[in-house]
């Protein structure tokens, strides 16, 4: 430190004070000064050229950081050419850090540090120096600014900002495979020195990870690391400033690195046999076993699929992959049967699903094991022999007669003899019995088809030696008809004929009904009678379709000779036994027309339209005019009312008054107020052009302006004035000429200027003064002396 200041000392006693002296060399820099002051003034010399000469000259300091001796660390000096050494300049120093950081000698210009300083907390600081006479305090040289800066040392060690670090690599990567970089920060100056300058190292993790020393880029450094050997790996990597040099600091960081998993491995069964026992009674699509290959690998790279190979077995059974463990579940396609096949042998393929075409030169990715089924025997209910068993009775059955038999036999090995009963629930009114031995089924009770057509029931089998071993099966009894019903007339007719009837026509289509279910085919025949074809009035014709007609056989009919006819009809059915049965018809004669419309007969309500009597219309009738007259009465004194109302508000002319408040419609509105009440009586009498209203002219006392008269406001009304006054086309009625008459009972007359123009005499207006203290105001201001003009309006 001595030698460095006496070696400042020199180089000031050489440059005649003008230079301040670092600690340190430096290149000279001149700080806030034009470029004509970098020359350095030298005393005793002369130049060539004329310049100004400046008063101070600077370079820029240093200071050490973390100085830690025990006197001030000396920055510099300020001299100004004015300081002749005999105490009469004095120097002061202002700005960053001065006077708590940095102090100057106010004789000598000495500048110290005070204390220790951090490049990393604050890297330079800007001062300003200032010489002045002690005696005036005037300054002898301008303020000038100058830079401290703080010279770096090596004090901080790189740090890692983002560490630990987490990267992955996939497994059976070649060398020199990236991985990931890692930065290290160092706070000192990279600009100075090697402080900064920092080297990466791996101190944890070789051989397997290298990394660039000036880069921090991490490689694999082995080739095909296996995932499925070793998956984690942990790495120190060490970042040393001063190049890695002896004496540099370092900081350290971990980086944890993941293989990835590849599918580099195929799945692999276990065993080569796999079995399975499974018992007949299982049901279909029932899950029956489970087989598993192994793969090493992770993730969709383990996913295996699961395949039969075709032959012995690939019909009766499926596999599927259970996505959550990737095993093989065997299914059951189709029901087992221990006495028809006991085992049954096929072998399972497992494939993976997602295959990496760089490991295919590794062989096939699948593998092939067997699997062999034992079926076991179980203790089965009977079974029988048909899955529904369909019979046929007729009705009227005697009791006891057997209709038919079930059967039902056990499969076992051993076999057991077979009990049979009727499921209660399905037949709980005991319409059959069943025999328990031979399973033959019989009625128990009369059966009616009318009433009951079909009956549907379960019998129950179950095995003498395991009672608890039951099947059921399904009844189907249909009851066959039996003619016993004769056939009737469908509907009963109505059937007339008139008086001027011609023989052979046809007065009625008749059709026949039979309650018994009649089978397809089956004919209805029609015929008289023999009683009633002696001396017929009507025979009947058969059609041959189930129906016939009723034709008539004479040439007139007498409604006061016989106004009835009784028609034997026998219907007779086709089935066996034959039923026959005779229906008789009511033949009733009518009046008719020539075209044979019925007029009437004897019960004229049968055939006349149904309709209200005269009576019933007539109360309707009169219920509406009664209802025409309440409305129309109703309506009528709505309008008296409404009616009333506006001649009251016409006749009391002060509404019309009281409702300014209603802007109206404009000049062709009337409906609001009649506006008849604010004309003017006189102007009504006259026949006029131009019904404008225009107030009497009021003379009053000649009085002198109150105030000084505006030009513009007078000719502006004036012309007004007279374009309305000499206007034919103008409307009647406008807002000036409506509003201008305010009547004839004020004592003041009319106030309104509008007729100012035909007023030649002057006003006076010493009348307000006798108003009262509310019209002093006015008084006032009108009563001032002011020269008059004739056609001022007021």
């Amino acid at each position: 430190m001595l030698t460095r200041n006496c070696l400042s000392l020199l180089l000031w006693i050489l440059f005649d004070g003008g230079l301040l002296t670092p600690l340190q060399p430096q290149p000279q820099q001149t700080l806030g000064t034009e470029p004509r002051e970098n020359v350095i003034h030298l005393p005793g010399r002369r130049s060539h050229f004329q310049r100004v000469k400046r008063g101070w000259v600077w370079n820029q300091f240093f200071v050490l950081e973390e100085y830690m001796g025990s006197e001030p660390q000396y920055v510099g000096k300020l001299h100004s050419d004015l300081d002749k050494g005999e105490g009469t300049v004095k120097y002061t120093l202002s700005g960053d850090g001065a006077g708590t950081v940095f102090t100057i000698d106010e004789t000598t210009g000495d500048i110290h540090a005070i204390r220790s300083l951090d490049r990393e907390e604050k890297p330079f600081y800007t001062l300003r120096a200032q010489a002045v006479d002690i005696e005036t305090r005037k300054p002898l040289e301008p303020e000038s600014e100058f830079i401290i800066k703080v010279q770096d040392i090596n004090d901080n060690e790189p740090k890692f900002l983002d560490g630990p670090y987490v990267a992955s690599v996939p497994e059976m990567s070649p060398v020199g495979a990236y991985v990931l970089q890692v930065k290290a920060t160092d706070a000192d100056d990279p600009t100075y020195g090697n402080s900064a300058r920092v080297v990466y190292s791996i101190l944890q993790g070789q051989p397997y990870f290298s990394i660039d020393p000036k880069t921090g880029i991490i490689r694999t450094a082995l080739p095909n690391m296996d995932r499925e050997v070793k998956e984690q790996y942990q790495v120190l990597i060490q970042a040393k400033d001063m190049g890695g040099q002896l004496g540099g600091l370092a900081g350290t960081t971990v980086v944890n690195i993941t293989l990835s998993d590849v599918n580099d491995n195929p799945p692999r069964f276990p065993k080569s046999i796999f079995h399975l026992k499974v018992p007949e009674s299982s049901p279909v699509g029932s899950a029956i076993g489970r087989i598993r290959a192994v793969d090493p690998d992770f993730g969709q790279n383990a996913e295996i699929e699961y395949t039969i190979v075709p032959g012995d077995g690939g019909n009766l059974f499926d596999i599927v992959t259970d996505e959550d463990t990737q095993e093989g579940v065997i299914k059951l396609k189709k029901p087992l049967d221990f006495e028809t096949k006991k085992a049954y042998t096929f072998k399972v393929e497992a494939s993976n699903l997602h295959l990496d075409h760089r490991f295919h030169s590794a062989g096939p990715f699948k593998d092939t094991a067997t699997v062999k089924i034992s079926v076991l025997d179980v203790d089965e209910p009977p079974v029988f022999s048909k899955p529904l068993y369909t019979m046929e009775v007729y009705e009227d059955t005697p009791v006891g007669t057997i209709i038919g038999a079930v059967t039902a036999q056990d499969l076992d090995v051993g076999s057991s003899a077979v009990r049979y009963f009727i499921d209660w629930k399905s037949d709980g009114d005991s319409y059959f019995t069943i025999d328990g031995t031979e399973g033959t089924i019989a009625t128990n009770e009369l059966l009616d088809r009318e009433s009951t057509a079909q009956y549907n029931f379960s019998i129950i089998a179950s095995k003498v030696s395991n009672p608890l071993l039951t099947s059921k099966v399904n009844i189907l009894i249909n009851v066959l008809d039996v003619n016993e019903f004769p056939p009737e007339i469908s509907v009963p007719y109505e059937t007339a004929v008139c008086e001027n009837a011609k023989p052979g026509q046809i007065i009625q289509i008749v059709s026949a009904a039979d309650r018994d279910l009649s089978p397809a085919g089956q004919q209805f025949s029609f015929r008289l009678s023999p009683e009633a074809a002696i001396k017929p009035n009507f025979t009947v014709r058969d059609f041959r379709n189930n129906t016939a007609g009723i034709e008539t056989r004479r040439n007139g009919y007498s409604r006061r000779q016989q106004e009835l006819y009784f028609l034997p009809v026998v219907i007779e059915d086709s089935s066996y036994p034959v039923q026959s049965s005779t229906n008789t018809m009511t033949i009733r004669v009518c009046r008719c027309d020539s075209d044979g419309t019925i007029l009437s007969c004897n019960v004229e309500a049968i055939f006349l339209p149904v309709g209200l009597s005269t009576g019933a219309l007539i109360a309707i009738l009169l219920c509406i005019v009664i209802l025409l007259a309440i409305v129309v009465l109703y309506i009528a004194l709505r309008r008296q009312k409404k009616k009333d109302t506006l001649m009251t508000s016409k006749e009391d002319i002060r509404d019309n008054v009281i409702h300014y408040d209603d802007e109206g419609g404009g000049e062709e509105d009337t409906q609001a107020f009649d506006i008849g009440a604010l004309r003017n009586p006189t102007a009504v009498e006259e026949n006029k052009i131009r019904r404008d209203i225009k107030p009497d002219s009021l003379c009053l006392p000649r009085q002198r302006p109150p105030v000084e008269d505006s030009t513009d406001i007078r000719d502006f009304i004036h012309q007004r004035l007279q374009e309305h006054d000499l206007d034919p086309a103008a409307p009647p009625y406008d807002s000036l000429a409506t509003f201008a008459y305010e009547g004839a009972g004020s004592l003041a007359g009319s106030l309104s200027s509008i007729d100012s123009l035909a007023t030649d005499a002057d006003q006076d207006y010493d009348y307000l003064a006798d108003w009262g203290p509310r019209f002093k105001v006015l008084a006032d201001m009108f009563g001032e002396e002011e020269s008059y003009h004739p056609d001022k309006v007021t």
